[in-house]
């Protein structure tokens, strides 16, 4: 029998540059989701550990120039935050990319740093975030990072020759005293066919891990979920219930918005990624700062004292003229003037600042507890709060914009002045002190919708809280003003709505919207953007009439 001899060169297929590139970014792409899933089950450890992605997430947020925020809101509106976690996962799946290509085509100690260095920015993210993390929040960055290398260098192995196959080498290659021996390193231009399939079943199970313990940590995590802990709680009674608002303060008009805002329509505008999970029974509410006697609640305490209903319309500042993020709910709470009456407030504080469980901090003028139902609240129509409204409590001020009064996932109440303290808003250029101003919208018909000629009902919403709407007029084209009908008037903190049977003819029409506030003030025609202060403007549409 013949001696084995190894085979030619030519039967040892080398990998191609562009093939060495797939297989790297594969490579990048698996070890990153190694890396994430790794940092998720370290996350689950603790309530006070969070996923890198979130806290990258969060220094984002906080850091991103106010033109960005603008137009991430102008373009995504609610759904904002998902859109910046899809771009944040849109860039690390490019980053992990670029790092499995240059491991496989450049160095790998290149690629592995290039993996610590993003741990390192997670973990510095966890602490330069406002909810002021511990600084063993760093973990699930730094572990997920190390598992991230570890993951890379081991696909990196899979995908070439072992070092004794220089022992096959043909004796043409062979070292003689002329020609010493080189050193057998494993080349990821020796890659053939056997190890890419070894490399890619290697892959695949890293891959099929990653999403297992990403999974598990997810589950894990939902134990710190308070969903449930909120299911169980009754909700209180306020002292003096309110009745159920008429049912014609509701326009009569198909197409107009219910009066009462469902709570799970009502819009959400805030810088959280992730709803915050705030446990009741280590939940404390602290009134603190420019007061005689500071103090402290619990979640209990703060639901045994005198409650109240109100119903109130919020309106977020980054509204636009004709927007939607506006709404009107019945709020149950507390009565901010009675809770910092018993604190006894300085005559030298002029600002209320509320603070969020994730740092997040609204401040507005003491001034504005002249009277009107200002309130911690716990409940939100015929409900407690839900979890992404503020549970479980929250600071609700009529007629101010939310950015400035409506702190959500409240726990601290602190008196000081606008001299000494510039909240999250006003340090990013926004007005200190944001009176909603009067707005009124079209709801039916939809701007550029087909009607048929003859009687067409048209309807929306106006508002100026705390002065309440006392006109509502339409122009068609460029004719007169003509007045709408009001419904009836709930209060002054709550949107009116109203309606308008319009003979239609043929053609395409422009209408418009103005409303005048009970004190005589007309809604200004002026367009401006909401920056720094609310938009101005009026509504107007476009319809076609058949």
């Amino acid at each position: 029998m013949e001696p084995d001899t190894p085979p030619p060169p030519s039967e040892h297929p080398t990998l191609r540059h562009r093939d060495r590139r797939l297989l790297g970014a594969a490579a990048g792409v698996a070890a990153a989701l190694v890396a994430l899933a790794v940092a998720e089950a370290v996350a689950a450890v603790s309530r006070t550990f969070q996923s890198p992605v979130l806290d990258v997430g969060d220094r984002v947020v906080d850091a991103a120039p106010r033109w960005l925020k603008d137009l991430a809101i102008d373009w995504f509106g609610t759904n904002d935050k998902v859109a910046l976690l899809v771009g944040i996962a849109s860039i690390l799946t490019a980053y992990a990319l670029v790092v499995g290509v240059v491991s496989f085509t450049r160095r790998l100690p290149l690629a592995l740093v290039g993996i610590a260095l993003f741990g390192v920015l997670g973990a510095f993210a966890s602490q330069t975030t406002r909810r002021q993390a511990p600084f063993v929040a760093v973990l699930p960055s730094l572990i997920g990072a190390v598992a991230g290398v570890v993951a890379l260098w081991g696909l990196r192995r899979l995908a070439t020759r072992p070092a004794e196959q220089a022992a096959t080498e043909p004796a043409s290659e062979r070292p003689t005293a002329d020609r010493p021996a080189r050193t057998a390193r494993p080349s990821i231009a020796d890659l053939v066919p056997n190890d890419r399939r070894r490399f890619l079943a290697g892959a695949a199970a890293m891959t099929a891990g990653a999403f297992v313990v990403g999974a598990a940590g997810r589950e894990a995590r939902s134990r710190f979920d308070v969903g449930r802990d909120r299911a169980r709680i009754a909700v209180p009674g306020a002292r003096r219930p309110l009745s159920p608002a008429p049912t014609d303060v509701a326009a009569p008009v198909p197409g107009v918005v219910p009066f009462f805002t469902p709570n799970d329509g009502f819009y959400r505008i805030d810088t959280a990624l992730t709803v915050p999970q705030v446990a009741v029974d280590t939940w404390r509410l602290s009134v603190t700062g420019m007061v005689d006697d500071p103090f402290e609640l619990s979640y209990g305490e703060l639901i045994d004292l005198p409650l109240v209903e109100s119903d109130i319309t919020l309106t977020c500042v980054s509204n636009e003229v004709g927007g939607n993020l506006v709404g009107t709910a019945r709020w149950l709470g507390v009565r901010l003037d009675d809770l910092l009456r018993s604190a006894g407030v300085s005559s030298d504080a002029d600002q209320i600042v509320g603070r969020s469980v994730d740092g997040y901090t609204c401040g507005f003028p003491v001034a504005a507890l002249d009277g009107r139902d200002a309130l911690v609240a716990i409940g939100m129509n015929g409900e407690l709060l839900p979890l992404e409204h503020g549970f479980p409590a929250r600071l609700v001020v009529p007629g101010l914009y939310g950015y400035v009064s409506a702190t959500k996932w409240l726990t601290e109440i602190e008196l000081s002045t606008f001299a000494r303290f510039d909240q999250y808003w006003v340090e990013r250029g926004w007005v200190d002190d944001a009176p909603i101003k009067v707005q009124s919208r079209i709801d039916t018909p939809k701007g550029l919708a087909t009607v048929d000629a003859g009687t067409v009902a048209i309807g929306g919403v106006a508002w100026a809280q705390t002065r309440g709407i006392g006109r509502v007029e339409l122009q068609f084209d460029d004719g007169d003003w003509v007045e709408a009908t009001l419904a009836p008037e709930l209060n002054d903190v709550t949107w009116r709505q109203w309606s308008h049977d319009w003979e239609a003819t043929s053609g395409r029409h422009t209408i418009r919207v103005r409303a005048t506030e009970t004190n005589g003030a007309i809604q200004t025609e002026e367009r401006s953007e909401p920056f720094p202060s609310g938009a101005t403007g009026r509504h107007q549409i476009v319809v076609i009439v058949r």
